[in-house]
Parts: C-alpha cells; sequence; structure tokens
C-alpha cells in the first residue's frame, strides 16, 4: 500500500483515473564514463551510459481530502523523515490551525500496489573488464551517487 499527498492545485487527483496508477521508485543512479572501459583502450568503440535501480509499482488510484487520514498521512511522513535527527520536529509542533490550514492545500493518494516491475541496469552488459573499470570509477568519485552504485557492479570477488 502506497501513501502520499500532492498539492491541490495539481490537476492529476480531478481527472478520472484511467487504469492503474504508476508509482516510481529510484535507488542508485550513476552516469558511467566510457574512459572507465578498458574496451576503450581495445576498440575505442564505446559510448557514454547511465547505470540505474527502479522499481515501478501499479494500483488503483485512490484520492482523499478527509483531514483526519490527511494528517495521519503527513504524521507518519514526518516521523520516517526526522526520526534520525537529533530534535526531530513533529507536525505537532506547529499550531493546530496553521496544520488544519495546510491540510486544506493537499488531496491525499492511497494506491493499493497490484504489481510491481523492477529494472537494474548496472553495466551487467558490460565485459568484465568493463565492469571492474566501472565499479573502481564509481568507487572512487567524489559523487555519494557515485559510490552507493558502485557495490552493484557485478564483478569478480
Amino acid at each position: 500500500m502506497i501513501y502520499g499527498h500532492l498539492a491541490k492545485a495539481n490537476p492529476q487527483w480531478q481527472v478520472p483515473p484511467i487504469g492503474n496508477a504508476l508509482a516510481i521508485f529510484m535507488g542508485p543512479e550513476a552516469y558511467v564514463t566510457p574512459s572507465w572501459y578498458a574496451t576503450k583502450q581495445e576498440t575505442g568503440k564505446v559510448v557514454p551510459t547511465w547505470n540505474y535501480v527502479a522499481v515501478h509499482a501499479f494500483g488503483p488510484a485512490e484520492f482523499f481530502q478527509d483531514p483526519e487520514r490527511l494528517l495521519d498521512v503527513v504524521t507518519r511522513l514526518t516521523r520516517k523523515h526526522e526520526a534520525a535527527r537529533a530534535k526531530p520536529w513533529a507536525v505537532s509542533d506547529a499550531p493546530a490551525d496553521f496544520i488544519a490550514a495546510q491540510l486544506r492545500g493537499i488531496v491525499g493518494i492511497r494506491i493499493p500496489v497490484v504489481r510491481f516491475e523492477g529494472k537494474r541496469k548496472m553495466s551487467q552488459n558490460r565485459p568484465e573488464a568493463d565492469r571492474v573499470g566501472v565499479a573502481a570509477g564509481l568507487a572512487a568519485s567524489e559523487n555519494p551517487a557515485d559510490r552507493a552504485a558502485a557495490p552493484l557492479i557485478p564483478v569478480p570477488v
């Protein structure tokens, strides 16, 4: 089950649904330069690409405006994202009338998931030497997203 919300100003919630809704969740992703490929030195026949992990969740969308349900959704969302902080902020920290006004500006969405589809493109189509180069290049990057993707490259251990 997926719960979320969107601004009431967005017209999506006012259009009658046709088929299932789609929620996309992105995992690690990274640009891959051909410079990391051993094949570049061997043949030069390489191009840049993008490595990524993604999951698509499908299900019928239900929109709602009930203030109690909306408050529950934003409270759970806030708890999740504030939990690791030394002094987590809570929805209840703000004045109740302010929160009530904010809730009037959003619409809740509930998607009971009926199907998942996943895609993992992490250089598995490349020769082993190229994968080793990609993993090393990503691991050495200053970009934290690149470093997060590096361990997902299939290389021999």
